[in-house]
């Protein structure tokens, strides 16, 4: 059986709770038979991410899936690409700098992330593909997995999925009017993907 690895996030700045570790709680009330699921709750910690990261990656994984919260977002978005670039939460963009200074300009995931988007549209998801996951701990999170991964000579395929907010982050937002997006639709989106996985292995 296929054995995935599957992370979330602790909450950040103003918010009590984090989507990603909301949708990973929903999921793992009802666990798929198949893949296996391994989970992991990341603090939003730039330091601390390359030691956790290499921590579980070494468990050679078939697949790992790192979630994390999308404020604003109005769908699922699949990240395709991370880039070697970081910025801590409210740097300004000269004061940007590589997350590997010997690394890549970016990486690529291999999972088939078009056709995720438009398997989960006709499962009446709403998602899309995207191609910047930013320039904080979430692209950090995608660029950092492929590095280690290719410099461990690993063969487990990465995938980073942001996550809208849940409908109880709204009520207690401290910006009105955010789009969210109900805590068990986006678990079902994470279910669906873990079901490609099962059934057509990136490896």
């Amino acid at each position: 059986m296929p054995r995935v690895l599957v992370t979330a996030f602790e909450p950040f700045g103003p918010w009590e709770t984090n989507s990603s570790w909301l949708t990973l709680e929903q999921l793992t009330s009802d666990l798929p038979a198949s893949p296996q699921i391994v989970t992991r709750r990341y603090p939003v910690d730039f330091a601390a991410l390359p030691a956790l990261l290499e921590r579980d990656l070494r468990e050679n994984f078939d697949a790992a899936l790192f979630l994390g919260q999308a404020s604003g977002a109005a769908a699922i978005s699949i990240e395709a690409i991370g880039l070697n670039v970081a910025c801590e939460a409210g740097d300004s963009p000269d004061e940007a700098r590589p997350l590997v200074e010997d690394g890549p300009v970016a990486y690529r995931t291999e999972a088939p992330v078009e056709q995720w988007a438009r398997g989960l549209r006709a499962a009446g998801i709403p998602a899309r593909v995207s191609f910047h996951a930013g320039t904080y701990l979430c692209n950090a999170t995608l660029y950092m997995a492929h590095y280690l991964i290719e410099r461990l000579a690993l063969r487990t395929p990465a995938v980073f999925i942001h996550l809208p907010l849940d409908l109880s982050q709204c009520v207690v937002s401290p910006q009105p009017h955010q789009a969210s997006i109900p805590v068990e639709i986006s678990a079902a989106a994470v279910r669906w993907i873990l079901a490609e996985l099962a059934d057509r292995p990136l490896l």
